[in-house]
């Protein structure tokens, strides 16, 4: 069995992870880093950007968003269910986080809105091919740099399996290596850092009632199994609901061209199996209200329903809203799209002649989409007086052929799990710290309750990159103190010995000690 001795284990190199190993070795820590993977950044890897707040972007773009705004806003839409306090120092850390990284050398296109109804919170990192997915892997490759700089041991296809506790601290981290080899490394602390566990079906299905790829259509990226959920539960660490962050997905399209997933989320027709309009389907443009809203219908699934002249206006004008995800209005290629999905057989999509085609081969209540489709042509000649829609969105479903996508529930992966206070400490069923564990990131995010915060976007990945901070300036605090300890327990001449020898420096007085016979 290989050995390390160091004050700090980290547990992943995703953000969270990354930025707790950063900030615990700016503040004086020895830390090491076990990835499991062979690359470190995570799903992050996929990502675009942190939410900041109050930050030079928003301001030199004259948006008024303050962290009392925001702080408002997330209390308001979580009902206070969440812990005010870690809301708090996250989001006003986050304005100074932006800068933090920018001393790394990661830069930000500005602070953007993820669609129209939502806030300028997301700092899309910029890399040198504009605007567009996995745009934050320059954020984790600047933050791994620094990392290294620091003198972070990073260990790759290391995964930890269990974190040591002696006399109800923890006291080390033990992991396998790439060729199997048992790893056991001593420690003060450690950060639990392991993403979730989005990749693993059965935790899912347990903790929240959803079947992967059937009724639930979360991304789950290869290795996050809920490694860290497990082990701070074994250490007595209290276990909090593990929710699904929600975002729906069309279903289906994902080998067209993009211009028909855009069509299929715009504000039209919304229907469940039975034939029935769910909401206002303006707010579709907020994936999280659009996936709660399919997750309470037959199947867990909804169709969105355009006709021809809905197609034909888009082509030509472009779409009505557009997101961070889809942000180019121009659909001018649905036609040739339209044609991919029937040579292909596409299975999401549906495309019939007449509305009763339609519900058939949709799966839809033949009587009753005929009604509501009448009535809600009725709508768009004066109002919409089942919920009240704008509107510039009202348009007729009358001319063939029409087209039809499923929407089912989706999102990005697991989220909480692990109770944490402010100060991102891992606590028991009672409240009180388990000395020297910390959690940060997916696994300990509990702060949505039931829906994830799209209104402040960038919420996922600012919560892992601050948290993951506070982690870290947490660990190497307890890591300090509990020298201090030691040397204030010491006797006058060992005291003595380890002022001359090594003057109990933060970064080196821990070395002192471990090396010493005094321990």
């Amino acid at each position: 069995m290989a050995n390390y001795e160091t004050q700090v284990v980290v547990i992943a190199a995703g953000p969270s992870g990354l930025s707790a190993a950063v900030q615990a070795a700016e503040d004086g820590a020895e830390v090491i880093v076990l990835e499991k993977a062979a690359a470190v950044g995570g799903a992050a890897n996929m990502g675009m950007g942190p939410l900041g707040i109050g930050t030079k972007y928003q301001k030199k773009q004259m948006e008024d968003i303050t962290v009392e705004k925001a702080f408002n806003m997330f209390m308001e839409y979580t009902h206070y269910n969440v812990d005010a306090r870690l809301v708090k120092r996250y989001f006003e850390q986050s304005g100074e986080t932006i800068e933090w990284l920018e001393d790394m050398g990661v830069e930000f296109e500005g602070a953007y809105r993820y669609f129209p109804k939502s806030e300028p919170t997301w700092h899309i990192v910029k890399t040198d091919q504009g605007i567009g997915p996995r745009a934050a892997s320059f954020m984790n490759k600047a933050l791994y740099s620094r990392a290294q700089e620091l003198g972070v041991k990073v260990l790759l296809e290391t995964p930890a399996k269990k974190i040591v506790m002696e006399d109800g601290k923890v006291a080390g981290v033990l992991a396998t290596d790439k060729d199997g080899n048992e790893i056991e490394i001593t420690c003060k602390a450690a950060i639990i850092c392991t993403g979730g566990a989005g990749c693993n079906p059965k935790l899912i299905k347990d903790e929240t009632g959803y079947k992967h790829g059937e009724d639930m259509f979360n991304f789950a990226i290869p290795g996050i199994m809920g490694d860290g959920l497990r082990m701070a539960w074994e250490t007595g660490a209290d276990k909090l609901p593990v929710r699904i962050e929600q975002a729906a997905a069309i279903e289906g399209v994902d080998d067209l061209p993009g211009s028909v997933g855009n069509i299929m989320g715009q504000p039209n027709l919304l229907v469940n199996l039975q034939g029935k309009r769910v909401m206002n389907e303006d707010h579709m443009q907020n994936a999280t209200y659009l996936s709660n809203v399919v997750s309470h219908q037959k199947g867990r699934v909804c169709i969105s329903i355009v006709d021809s002249s809905i197609a034909k206006y888009y082509m030509r004008n472009g779409v009505d809203n557009v997101s961070m995800v889809r942000p180019n209005p121009d659909v001018s290629d649905f036609a040739d799209a339209i044609k991919m999905a029937k040579e292909n057989g596409n299975e999401g999509l549906y495309i019939a002649d007449s509305i009763e085609e339609l519900a058939e081969k949709a799966g839809i209540d033949v009587d009753n989409l005929v009604d509501t489709v009448e009535e809600y042509n009725d709508f768009c000649d004066s109002v919409d007086e089942e919920f009240f829609k704008d509107k510039r969105y009202l348009r007729p479903i009358t001319k063939a052929p029409f087209y039809g996508a499923r929407i089912r529930p989706g999102g990005y992966g697991t989220v909480g799990g692990i109770r944490i206070n402010e100060n991102c400490e891992a606590c028991d069923k009672e409240f009180e710290p388990v000395p020297g564990l910390y959690a940060a990131g997916a696994d300990a995010c509990n702060i949505y309750d039931d829906s994830y915060m799209f209104l402040l976007p960038g919420n996922s990945m600012g919560f892992a990159v601050n948290t993951g901070r506070i982690a870290g300036m947490s660990a190497a605090e307890y890591v300090e103190d509990s020298i201090n300890i030691y040397y204030m327990k010491c006797s006058s001449a060992d005291q003595q010995r380890l002022s001359c020898n090594e003057k109990m420096t933060e970064s080196n007085g821990a070395e002192w000690i471990r090396n010493s016979a005094l321990i």
